[in-house]
């Protein structure tokens, strides 16, 4: 069952990557994944986080899919 991050767990996501943060894709297990074509190594702008604590990417090869915290693997750039 997911459960909503605290108000200081948001603050500290959106401190740690704040909009323009440059992120590449470590590895990601998700089936959305197969309709962005994203793979280790990808790379993407932050644009936000949400409510729900997941980081809001514009892809430099297209799409949008977010990044979890904690579920998948990512790096500053």
């Amino acid at each position: 069952m997911f459960v909503f991050p605290t108000q200081l767990q948001l603050d500290r996501i959106r401190k740690a990557y704040p909009v323009g943060t440059r992120l590449v894709l470590v590895s990601m297990d998700d089936p959305y994944t197969t309709y962005t074509t994203l793979k280790p190594g990808d790379a993407g702008t932050v644009v936000g986080v949400d409510d729900a604590g997941q980081i809001m990417m514009r892809w430099d090869k297209g799409g949008s899919l977010s990044l979890i915290p904690g579920e998948d693997q990512f790096r500053k750039e």
